[in-house]
């Protein structure tokens, strides 16, 4: 075994959104974890059918642990809206369906992530103030063989602005303000957004865990 392979916790992260990579291996590289990708394995199809984050995040991690018998992370994560009453919530990442006919559509831009904003933009028309507020929350599964899935999360409180702002990010990062001085997450540097985010609390929650397991089981790395 390599000297550095005998002080890094090889783990796959079980995503193919590679803004999620990107944020999450900044800060696996500064927590001193060897992050392997769905580009270093074969991606496998898993259905995100769960009632709860816990349950899609645990399901996808399980299915990589069946397969490749290795440590395993995967995330759910959603954006809950006060005045829609938690919505889009689970179904965050397909909010807007597939030929769902949306306001602008004509303007270009038809990218899931474009139109599920279009779609909340469209669901928050009149919608001022306090009815504006929501966080996102995000849940991460650790799950190795034979033992119990470990949950880690975090969480980011905002609002909704009325119009994309900013060219970083992802998702609905264009959409959220945060509370620490109102700019969006996509105009944020990547730093600032893991100082910030959901995920990047997410993250941090889970290192210990890792850390841990890294102590306990030298056979993982």
């Amino acid at each position: 075994m390599s000297e550095e392979g005998s002080s890094k916790l090889r783990l796959l992260f079980a995503t193919t959104n590679a803004g999620k990579l990107y944020e999450l291996r900044q800060l696996a590289e500064r927590a001193g974890l060897q992050l392997l990708s769905l580009s270093d394995v074969a991606p496998l199809e898993v259905e995100e059918n769960g009632a709860t984050l816990e349950e899609n995040a645990e399901k996808k991690a399980r299915a990589y642990v069946a397969r490749y018998g290795l440590a395993a992370l995967a995330d759910d994560t959603g954006l809950f809206v006060d005045a829609l009453d938690g919505a889009p919530g689970i179904y965050s990442a397909r909010y807007a369906a597939p030929g769902e006919t949306l306001p602008g559509a004509e303007q270009g831009g038809q990218t899931q992530d474009q139109r599920n904003r279009r779609k909340l933009l469209a669901a928050l028309r009149g919608v001022v103030g306090e009815g504006r507020r929501a966080h996102f929350r995000t849940v991460l599964a650790l799950a190795l063989p034979g033992e119990p899935t470990l949950f880690a999360q975090g969480r980011c409180q905002g609002r909704i602005s009325e119009e994309e702002r900013g060219d970083g990010g992802f998702g609905y990062d264009p959409l959220f303000e945060t509370q620490a001085d109102g700019r969006t997450m996509a105009e944020l540097t990547p730093a600032e957004k893991n100082a910030l985010s959901h995920r990047g609390a997410a993250f941090r929650a889970v290192v210990p865990l890792l850390e841990a397991l890294a102590r306990r089981r030298p056979e993982a790395s």
